[in-house]
């Protein structure tokens, strides 16, 4: 659990756009503490990690590889993943060219969302 934990806060901490070093002063400890959890010489208490998760926009699941998403906990992950089973098997079940038809607007949704988040400005 200390490797996923390791790369999960590396990676989220890039995301966010942090240094070591902004992140430590966001959660109140020093570089050398963030860099120590990084690289697996110590793990954060349960304290230190749910404000990790916080300052990180993730949950203590993403950092913990319960969820493999950053803002799902693993319920609402396990949620999410029966959603996709029930969607997918309506689409299997429709006729072919109601199904392209579905996909193609189900992308272009998607596309649409993605672009409007990489445009959201974050104030933080």
């Amino acid at each position: 659990m200390a490797n996923v934990l390791a790369e999960r806060l590396k990676i989220a901490r890039k995301r966010k756009g942090l240094t070591q070093e902004q992140l430590a002063q966001k959660v109140k400890t020093t570089k050398a503490t963030i860099s120590n959890y990084e690289n697996r010489y110590s793990t954060p208490s349960n304290e230190m990690l749910v404000d990790l998760a916080n300052a990180l926009s993730v949950t203590t699941d993403y950092l913990l590889g319960r969820s493999n998403y950053p803002e799902l906990t693993a319920e609402q992950e396990r949620k999410v993943d029966k959603k996709v089973v029930e969607l997918l098997k309506i689409i299997e079940s429709m006729p072919e060219d109601k199904r392209e038809e579905l996909e193609e607007k189900i992308i272009a949704y998607a596309k649409g969302l993605a672009d409007a988040s990489r445009d959201h400005v974050d104030l933080d």
